[in-house]
């Protein structure tokens, strides 16, 4: 997300400048690649980048296919076959075996609903989204409307096919629900039309229960991460806003008040790390009563939970099984973590397994690909 945000941002520098842009988008990917499709790119006419859609093997070529398509105004799309060794611009030696299908998009700033301005209507909504990107495989000089639609409470943007059009917001419902990105091929007469049907959660909002000087990093970790955060805490002497990085929302409140200044949704993770075991359990018992959160963490040693659990149990307020489940307790991955820091990876890493539905395992004990292979193909619909 951080990454979408610096390209939205970077875009409207070039438009204050009065400068073109490109966008890159990777579209579809067969086989294996570095990055996965919705990676992007900017590209503004004087060739500065913003983003990547690939560890750096691609984005020499793609600056130049970029720049094409700023000059005809029209937009591209480009296959790299990285399994080719005989490919003397992306073959030889990446051994990255996988074939990669790249958009690029000339944008027109005076166009409301052009493919950034749809991305930042993504990025700001707090609720699930699916953005639609059209292209076509089997005639890549033509038929590639692009970044068209914006499905979520309400549907932004236009694709000239109505009959493909209403396919397609009902292939979005489906994804949204499923919360995993799709690919189709809609084929109406002669007209084959390749689609990728992107899921784009919203970002993360971690909530920090606890402003201390361990803290800090956190925070800046998570910043990095492109996260939205939240600190709070109690005693106004540490809630300073100056002690944290500048994204970070400071509140002072009393436990019971934490959630009243804070959106919750099902991305929304919350760490407590007061070092005050009765703010700690006033603030878990308020959690308990918010069917969404996804993910709590607690700072201390499992008799500190024990003790917090026998508490709640006396109050009446004992957690269901299915509750104790989002409960982690130590918080954090197992990496042997010691330093202030290094427990900030290790409760970053558990929460980014958490909210994708993974455990933190090596990969190397992995059996399949590092990257799933479900609902990777185009499946193809008639209509």
């Amino acid at each position: 997300m951080r990454e979408i945000k610096a390209i939205i941002d970077s875009y409207e520098q070039t438009v204050k400048a009065g400068k073109k842009s490109v966008l890159a988008t990777v579209v579809h990917v067969e086989g294996s690649s570095y990055r996965r499709p919705s990676a992007r790119m900017l590209v503004d006419e004087n060739g500065i980048t913003t983003g990547a859609i690939s560890g750096g093997c691609l984005e020499g070529d793609a600056l130049r296919k970029a720049l094409y398509a700023l000059v005809q105004e029209k937009n591209t799309l480009i296959t790299y076959d990285t399994s080719d060794e005989e490919d003397a611009i992306v073959g030889a030696q990446l051994g990255c075996n996988g074939i990669i299908q790249v958009l690029f998009e000339p944008i027109e700033a005076n166009n409301k609903n052009n493919p950034i301005s749809l991305l930042r209507r993504a990025v700001d909504n707090r609720k699930a989204c699916v953005l639609i990107s059209l292209f076509s495989l089997q005639n890549k000089k033509d038929l590639h409307p692009g970044t068209s639609l914006l499905i979520g409470d309400e549907t932004i943007g236009s694709i000239s096919n109505g009959k493909m059009s209403e396919r397609i917001i009902s292939d979005a419902e489906e994804v949204k629900k499923e919360k995993t990105s799709l690919f189709r091929e809609y084929i109406d007469g002669d007209v084959h039309q390749n689609v990728f049907i992107e899921y784009f959660a919203p970002p993360v909002s971690l909530v920090i229960v606890g402003a201390g000087n361990d803290v800090q990093g956190l925070a800046k970790m998570a910043e990095t991460l492109g996260w939205n955060i939240y600190v709070v805490d109690g005693r106004p002497t540490h809630a300073k806003k100056e002690r944290f990085v500048s994204s970070c929302q400071v509140i002072v409140s009393k436990p019971e008040s934490v959630l009243e200044n804070i959106p919750i949704d099902d991305q929304t993770a919350f760490v407590l790390l007061t070092h005050n075991y009765n703010y700690d359990l006033a603030v878990l018992q308020c959690l308990l009563d918010r069917d969404q959160i996804p993910y709590i963490g607690i700072l201390g040693p499992k008799k500190k939970f024990q003790r917090m659990l026998d508490d709640l149990e006396a109050s009446g307020n004992s957690p269901s099984t299915e509750k104790m489940e989002k409960i982690y307790a130590p918080v954090g991955l197992e990496i042997g973590a010691e330093t202030p820091e290094e427990i900030a990876v290790s409760i970053l890493s558990e929460i980014k397994a958490v909210l994708s539905g993974l455990t933190g395992h090596s990969l190397r004990d992995k059996d399949q690909p590092i990257h799933s292979k479900d609902n990777t193909q185009f499946d193809t619909v008639h209509l």
